[in-house]
């Protein structure tokens, strides 16, 4: 069962875009390497200090060993420093299983790309909310434990769509130069 990651960091005032560089530079790839997939990187249009992201992994198994593996690795130790310094939040995140998963282009923009000046808008509701017409994505919240402690989430059940539709209240989202889901 795909196991995705929604992940909203709050960060120092202005450096969101110094975080983005150093994520498409350095951090993409060296995930993507030890077993998951870097499927969107997104600024936060309504919150100038918010970077959010989405990443997928085939299964739990595949999650503990590829976090384990990128964690305890030498691209995490030689960037976590710099990553960290941007920082203050990172524990809104959540464990989510596809109802209806991403569609994605087969490869991934290159370094330098321009953003694709797109919206797309992330919607968190209870699980009972109706399925919203037009659905990039529909994810609810994972039936299981965390096993990776180290990387909190949270466990309220929600239902995650993203839309291109304006929905008010809900996350308004700009895709990055590198990210997948544009």
């Amino acid at each position: 069962m795909t196991v995705i990651e929604l992940r909203q960091y709050t960060l120092r005032p202005g450096r969101r875009d110094e975080l983005i560089d150093l994520f498409e530079r350095e951090l993409v790839e060296s995930q993507e390497e030890c077993g998951m997939r870097i499927v969107g990187t997104f600024r936060d249009l309504d919150d100038p200090d918010r970077f959010v992201w989405v990443r997928s992994f085939a299964d739990l198994e595949t999650r503990l060993k590829a976090l384990t593996a990128f964690y305890g690795g030498p691209v995490w130790a030689a960037h976590r420093e710099r990553a960290n310094a941007t920082m203050l939040d990172v524990s809104d995140a959540r464990l989510l299983s596809p109802v209806r998963d991403f569609t994605l282009p087969g490869s991934r923009p290159g370094h330098g790309a321009e953003p694709p000046g797109t919206t797309l808008t992330a919607v968190v509701e209870p699980p009972s909310a109706p399925e919203r017409p037009g659905a990039l994505a529909v994810l609810e919240t994972l039936d299981a434990e965390n096993d990776f402690p180290r990387l909190p989430v949270r466990t309220d059940r929600v239902r995650v769509t993203f839309t291109r539709e304006d929905v008010p209240g809900a996350l308004r989202l700009s895709p990055t130069g590198r990210s997948l889901l544009r």
